[in-house]
C-alpha cells in the first residue's frame, strides 16, 4: 500500500462528519480541534508549560482539518509549530538563568521591528506560493500564517508582545474561516480572540507584579 494511502486511512476517521452547524459539515478533527484548541489557549493564559503538549495535540487535528478545506498555508503551518513547540517547551523549562524555568518578559524593541519587517516578505512570498497551489485564500492565508509565526517565536520566549501578533491573527481568521464554510472554527477563534485578549491582561499583570514589590521595597 503506498503512503499516501495509509496516510488517508489513518486519518480517515477525524473526516468522518458529526453534525452539521449551519453550512458547516462538523467533523472529528474540527470538534477536537476546538476542545484542545481551547484548552491549549486557557493554558497560555495561565503561563502554564502545559499548553505545549497540549498544543501538539491541536496542531495535528488542524492539520486534518485545514488540509481538506485546501487551506494549505495554514496545514503547513501546523508542522512548523510542532517542531516551535518542541522548542518552546525547552524554552519554558530550561531557559531561565542556569537551566532554570523561563521567566515571563518583555521582548526587545529591536526584535519586535525585526519581526514586523519580516511580515511583509515572508506574506508576499507564501502569497506567490500558495496562488501557485491553488490555495482557496492565498493571501490571506499567508498573512494569518506570518502573524502566527511570530506570535509564536515570542510564545516560545514567554514575551507578552505575543498577545497583539496572536490578537492580529484572529481577526483575519475568523471572517476567513466564516467564509469558508468552517462555522464552528470560526466560532472557536472568536473565543480565542477573546482569551488572547484575557491572556494579555493576566500576563501585564503578572509582569506590575515584581514592579511592584520593587517600589515597596524602595519606599520602605
Amino acid at each position: 500500500m503506498a503512503v499516501p494511502d495509509i496516510l488517508s486511512s489513518l486519518v480517515a476517521p477525524l473526516n468522518h462528519q458529526l453534525f452539521r452547524l449551519g453550512q458547516d459539515a462538523v467533523t472529528w478533527a474540527e470538534l477536537l480541534g476546538f476542545a484542545t484548541g481551547a484548552v491549549c489557549v486557557w493554558l497560555c493564559v495561565r503561563a502554564s508549560v502545559w499548553n505545549f503538549p497540549v498544543g501538539v495535540a491541536n496542531n495535528l487535528f488542524f492539520l486534518v482539518l485545514f488540509w481538506s478545506a485546501r487551506l494549505y498555508a495554514d496545514a503547513s503551518l501546523q508542522v512548523v509549530y510542532l517542531v516551535l513547540a518542541a522548542y518552546g517547551w525547552r524554552v519554558w523549562l530550561r531557559g531561565g538563568e542556569r537551566r532554570s524555568r523561563r521567566r515571563m518578559g518583555h521582548a526587545s524593541r529591536s526584535s519586535l521591528y525585526v519581526l514586523l519587517a519580516l511580515l511583509v516578505p515572508v506574506t508576499w512570498g507564501l502569497t506567490v506560493l500558495l496562488t501557485r497551489a491553488h490555495d482557496s485564500a492565498p493571501f490571506w492565508d499567508a498573512l494569518t500564517t506570518a502573524l502566527s509565526l511570530a506570535a509564536q517565536w515570542l510564545l516560545n520566549a514567554k514575551q507578552i508582545e505575543n498577545w497583539y501578533f496572536w490578537i492580529a491573527a484572529d481577526l483575519v481568521y475568523i471572517p476567513l474561516y466564516f467564509s469558508k464554510g468552517l462555522d464552528l472554527t470560526g466560532i472557536v477563534y472568536v473565543l480565542f480572540l477573546a482569551m488572547c485578549v484575557v491572556g494579555w491582561r493576566s500576563w501585564r499583570r503578572e509582569l506590575a507584579i515584581p514592579l511592584a514589590e520593587a517600589g515597596r521595597t524602595v519606599t520602605a
